[in-house]
C-alpha cells in the first residue's frame, strides 16, 4: 500500500505585496477568520487524509515555530525545515530535503486556498507516473469586467470574474527523485519546471472550483469576508 506522502508548505517568503501585516508576521500567519492562512491550508490537507508536514520556513519563521508548538491541537505531525531568510522557492524545498521521505510527496505555497480535491490530485499524480504534477485553477480578475455589445452599448458588470485561462495554483505532487533536479538558490517555477517540461515529465490536474490566493490586502479581505458570510467555499472539513 502506497505510504501517506509527506507535504512540503512554502512558508518563508516575505510577502512585499502584503506589507501592512508582513512588517509584523510572515504571510502564512496573516489570519482569515482569527485563525493563520496557514491553519486552513492544513486543514485542507488534513481533512484528504494527509498530516505529515514539512514547513519549510524563512522569514520569521520563528513565529509560525512558536504558533504551532502552542496550538497544534489537530494531531499533525510537524517538522520545521530552516531554509533561509531570502531563499527562492525550489531553494527552500531542496534545502528541506532531509525531511522529506517516501517515493512521493506533496507541495504547496502557504497563501493559497482551494476547494481541489486533494485525494484525486494524488491518485492521478500515482496513475499517470510522470515525476511532477501541478493543479492547473482558473484565477479571478483583479477588475471588474464590462460586457459590451456589437454596437456598443454597455450590458452589464461583471464584478471581478473568474477567467477561462490556468494558471498554477499550487498543490503540487512529485516523485522524490524530483529533488535531484533542484539546486539551493533555484526558483522551482523556472528552471526546474522547464526542465520537468522538455522531459515530458509534467502533468496538470484541472481543477474547476475555487482557488483563491491571499496576494494583496485586498485578497485578505476578501477571504476574510468569505469566511464571515458563515459559508467560506474551501471549508470542506467539520468543526
Amino acid at each position: 500500500m502506497e505510504e501517506k506522502p509527506k507535504v512540503v508548505i512554502l512558508c518563508g517568503g516575505m510577502g512585499t505585496r502584503l506589507r501592512e501585516e508582513t512588517e509584523a508576521r510572515p504571510k502564512p500567519l496573516v489570519e482569515v477568520g482569527n485563525r493563520p492562512i496557514l491553519w486552513h491550508i492544513m486543514k485542507l490537507y488534513a481533512h484528504a487524509g494527509f498530516t505529515d508536514f514539512v514547513l519549510c520556513l524563512g522569514y520569521k519563521g520563528d513565529m509560525i515555530r512558536d504558533y504551532f508548538k502552542s496550538n497544534n491541537h489537530e494531531n499533525w505531525t510537524i517538522e520545521f525545515a530552516d531554509t533561509g531568510e531570502k531563499t527562492n522557492t525550489g531553494g527552500r524545498i531542496k534545502r528541506a530535503e532531509r525531511f522529506i521521505t517516501g517515493d512521493n510527496f506533496m507541495a504547496t505555497y502557504g497563501d493559497g486556498l482551494s476547494t481541489v480535491d486533494l485525494k484525486a490530485l494524488y491518485a492521478y499524480h500515482l496513475k499517470h507516473g510522470k515525476t511532477g504534477t501541478i493543479t492547473c485553477v482558473h484565477p479571478y480578475s483583479k477588475y471588474g469586467e464590462v460586457a459590451l455589445a456589437p454596437d456598443g452599448h454597455v450590458q452589464k458588470f461583471i464584478e471581478k470574474p473568474v477567467l477561462k485561462d490556468y494558471i498554477n495554483g499550487g498543490f503540487h505532487v512529485y516523485k522524490h527523485e524530483f529533488l535531484d533536479l533542484l539546486g539551493e538558490d533555484d526558483v522551482l517555477e523556472h528552471k526546474p519546471f522547464a526542465r520537468l517540461v522538455e522531459q515530458g515529465q509534467m502533468m496538470g490536474f484541472r481543477h474547476e472550483g475555487f482557488w483563491h490566493s491571499m496576494d494583496t490586502w485586498r485578497d485578505k479581505e476578501d477571504l476574510n469576508a468569505m469566511w464571515a458570510s458563515g459559508k467560506p467555499q474551501w471549508k470542506v472539513w467539520k468543526d
